[in-house]
């Protein structure tokens, strides 16, 4: 085990200690009165695999397209729920999980404001045999970032310049606002709009962006 540890990165080692300190806090204070057992080895393998999320992107391409094959899941209290989802996302809190709105036949994607609570979430539904659960990975704060706010490239390569503009029409899609990069010292500023044409369909996508999950993602 010290040995797997050690050819961990940072921030994987970072990711691992949270999810460990996470089930912790979940288990005293959520779900007191269940059962859940935590096969951590495996959980931990799913992580660094990169197979416990879907990301900002894909996710995006899934609810353009208009799948059904999943339910998306905001675990947040009602308030910041009512301030801004995604969009075809439910409400269900973290203290809620196992309260029976979820079944072990859903395929599932979990979000929070960042990464630690979902992960909460997903180890606690995993431990309870939920075998389809995802996080969104680095939460609401990756899908402002990623998908409503992306970020121009400064001198970008025609690859680079095709991909944000995807990426912008994506934004708009979503009714957000793509941005210029930030001068030396400052922040992305938005770029503007008066020349930008109306999305007036789904935008395009880049070829397997609503693939979903690779094969292997369905026993995670």
């Amino acid at each position: 085990m010290s040995g797997w540890l050690a050819r961990l990165s940072l921030n994987q080692k970072l990711g691992t200690l949270a999810l460990v300190l996470g089930a912790l806090a979940v288990f005293a204070n959520v779900v007191p009165d269940r059962t859940v057992t935590v096969h951590a080895k495996e959980l931990l393998t799913s992580v660094e695999r990169r197979e416990d999320h879907v990301t900002p992107q894909e996710l995006a391409a899934w609810i353009i397209e208009g799948r059904a094959d999943y339910r998306l899941v905001d675990i947040r209290d009602e308030k910041a729920f009512a301030e801004y989802h995604i969009p075809t996302a439910e409400n269900i809190p973290l203290a809620s999980v196992l309260d029976g709105a979820l079944t072990r036949a859903d395929k599932i994607v979990l979000y929070g404001d960042g990464a630690v609570h979902a992960a909460q979430a997903w180890m606690v539904l995993r431990g309870a045999s939920y075998p389809r659960v995802y996080t969104l990975g680095e939460g609401l704060d990756a899908w402002k970032d990623e998908v409503l706010f992306p970020v121009m490239p400064s001198s970008p390569s025609p690859d680079a310049q095709a991909r944000f503009e995807r990426a912008a029409q994506v934004a708009k899609y979503f009714g957000g606002q793509p941005r210029a990069a930030a001068a030396a010292g400052g922040e992305p500023m938005a770029l503007p709009t008066a020349a930008a044409a109306p999305v007036v369909a789904p935008p395009s996508l880049p070829a397997g962006a609503g693939a979903g999950p690779r094969k292997k993602r369905e026993g995670c």
